[in-house]
């Protein structure tokens, strides 16, 4: 961020006024999230343990409450207040999408992000939370590249392209998606401009950002990968894959010594194209994983 409180998006020519534009002031946050790892915790001593590991910042992601039917809510306040007190990296909460009272709640808790999540209820079936009426930024899901940039639109300054939302460990559907937005991506910056407006139609995506997103080469605001991560190698995998982080489930603290996997995965983040930091930080890992990996679908002949 530029002295004079300019941001500056991804070394490009687009340089905004964050007092006139503050959902670019809110981008720029979210690129203090590059090159990091995001834990889901549900408890005081797990966020603390992933504040000692490394990771970026931490999504309290406790089992959220449930009502008549067995609906996912928003995470208690008391347990994010905790971990905020307890922890000095950046605090992320859940809302249910579509549901602006709860992230309200969140935002007058002061966690740094809001999380809008397709993991809890849907609130509201046909729109999501305009978010540009909050002063936090938010981060949203999505599958493909048009949802990705509907999310933009709405005012997401995070994208997560989601895979596995059942904790099994299986990192192929988040492996699709990604796949699927990067090589979207790859044919838009190939495309001539004539044919821009044919494709964002396609993907039902607004055109200006189908075009922006043609002049980077990339997302217009940063991209992490979440959904079956949990080991090094999975880590490392998202990151050569072209995103720019990675979420990992609080499945990861079911196991013996979590702050030594979770450390691995901060460290394979870091390191994606260092072969001899993937080998120390997957060593070991194999024998634990097996139990979780049995609870996964498998994809065999």
């Amino acid at each position: 961020m530029a002295e004079d409180g300019t941001v500056t998006l991804y070394n490009t020519t687009v340089i905004t006024d964050p007092k006139h534009n503050p959902y670019s002031f809110k981008v720029g946050v979210a690129q203090t999230l590059r090159g990091g790892a995001i834990l889901h915790v549900s408890t005081v001593e797990q966020a603390k343990i992933a504040e000692r590991a490394g990771a970026c910042a931490v999504v309290v992601s406790e089992s959220p409450s449930r009502g008549a039917g067995g609906i996912l809510r928003m995470t208690d306040p008391s347990l994010v207040k905790d971990i905020k007190r307890a922890v000095s990296i950046p605090v992320l909460a859940r809302a249910r999408v579509g549901h602006f009272v709860e992230a309200q709640i969140l935002e007058a808790l002061g966690v740094d992000y809001v999380d809008e999540s397709e993991a809890l209820a849907v609130a509201d079936e046909q729109n999501h939370i305009n978010k540009h009426n909050f002063r936090c930024p938010f981060i949203c899901g999505a599958r493909n590249l048009g949802e990705a940039l509907r999310r933009v639109r709405e005012g997401a300054a995070m994208v997560r392209t989601q895979g596995d939302l059942t904790g099994s460990g299986n990192v192929a559907e988040v492996v699709k998606n990604v796949r699927s937005v990067m090589g979207d991506i790859r044919i838009l910056t190939n495309m001539d401009d004539d044919e821009v407006f044919a494709f964002s139609k396609k993907i039902e995506a607004p055109y200006d950002l189908v075009a922006q997103t043609k002049q980077m080469g990339r997302l217009p605001v940063v991209h992490f990968a979440a959904g079956g991560i949990v080991t090094p190698a999975d880590a490392a995998l998202m990151m050569q894959l072209g995103c720019d982080g990675v979420f990992v489930g609080s499945e990861i603290f079911q196991f013996e010594d979590p702050y030594k996997r979770v450390r691995g995965i901060v460290q394979a983040v870091r390191h994606y194209n260092d072969l001899h930091v993937l080998v120390e930080t997957s060593c070991g890992l194999t024998r634990a994983m097996a139990d979780l990996n049995l609870n996964g679908d498998r994809i065999e002949d």
